[in-house]
């Protein structure tokens, strides 16, 4: 960058300025955690220099820091299998409601509150592009945008049928019941991304936002439907009042869906939306969440269990995203995972 005539040709310029950005971002907490790694060293070398009595405050801060370490050294170890070109990008989430009724559109709405909670506990900004409210009661299906660093390479791991159980409140005899709900993730792509959307393979539909109140609801025509007449996906944005930028929003949510589908076809793998199936019901899903008779969530890829629901459903997800990742990164792949890991 510092080259003279960098500048001269600002498209080329501006796309190595983003790559330097990215990697930046990649290596400055790698960096800082040295930093406090040698720090560390260095206030162990005085310990050691000190008799017991003078050392034990600087014992007491040494093995904070210690603590303090080792979970950022979890951190970065997890990012370090985010080895996917699109990883780092933000995420666009969708979930749907599936087998249940109207105890699935509440389940629905369960987890569309857990996921913004997760991302807010990462520090994540997150967008509603999109809600349909459920006929009686939750969502019928909503999509979000997370934005932030990593966003899709964490998120993507929720990809899957999730299975509810529980006493349904909407039961008067206070029956078990059993609910699903779908969630997709697909990252959201740069402009410059190789995909093609021609103008007479889109229908274009225009409605009024709908949802629970406040930003959702107005009084014009701003939301907008598109549909891909060649592939059938559909995609919808209302969360801008201007119905121009609903629909460069839902254009590149339907150019991020496009690319993504044309990964899945190159490594023919279209079963990586919903496990082996497509069908949002009985033999698909990832995760179960037991509410009753007992209260534990199972994620039936890594064998992973945890029974502080209430911590979970308020976006405490990172044990299962971290391990489902570290059971796809190449030096885990081969290795099972024990059910009580």
């Amino acid at each position: 960058m510092a080259q003279p005539g960098f500048w001269d040709r600002p498209d080329q310029a501006q796309k190595v300025a983003a790559e330097v950005s990215k990697i930046k971002q990649q290596m400055a907490p790698v960096m800082a955690f040295q930093r406090e790694v040698d720090d560390a060293k260095a206030l162990g070398e005085l310990i050691a220099d000190l008799t017991e009595a003078e050392g034990a405050e600087y014992q007491a801060e040494l093995a904070k820091s210690a603590i303090t370490l080792l979970a950022r050294a979890e951190e970065l170890e997890t990012k370090s299998f985010m080895s996917g070109p699109h990883d780092h990008n933000n995420a666009l989430l969708s979930i749907n409601s599936g087998q249940g009724g109207t105890e699935a559109c509440d389940w629905a709405d369960m987890l569309f509150r857990m996921y913004r909670r997760w991302a807010e506990r990462r520090g994540y900004e997150v967008d509603i592009l999109d809600i349909m409210p459920g006929e009686h009661a939750g969502i019928s299906n909503a999509e979000i945008r997370i934005i932030g660093p990593y966003a899709y390479g964490f998120a993507k791991a929720e990809r899957g049928v999730h299975r509810l159980v529980r006493i349904s409140p909407f039961d008067a005899n206070g029956k078990r019941h059993t609910s699903f709900a779908a969630v997709d993730c697909v990252a959201e792509v740069e402009d410059d991304v190789d995909i093609e959307i021609k103008e007479g393979d889109l229908r274009i539909d225009t409605y009024r936002s709908s949802g629970k109140g406040g930003q959702h609801v107005n009084k014009t025509d701003s939301a907008v439907r598109l549909t891909h007449l060649p592939s059938g996906i559909v995609v919808a944005c209302q969360n801008e009042r201007s119905q121009p930028k609903n629909k460069a929003t839902a254009m590149k949510m339907l150019k991020a869906r496009l690319y993504e589908k044309r990964e899945d076809e190159k490594r023919s793998a279209m079963e990586k939306f919903y496990g082996e199936k497509g069908e949002i019901g009985f033999g698909n899903q990832i995760r179960s969440y037991v509410f009753q008779p007992y209260q534990l969530v199972t994620d039936l890829r890594t064998g992973i269990k945890d029974g502080n629901l209430q911590n979970i459903m308020d976006g405490g997800l990172d044990r299962f995203i971290n391990a489902w990742l570290r059971a796809g990164s190449p030096r885990h792949r081969n290795k099972e995972i024990k059910m009580d890991d």
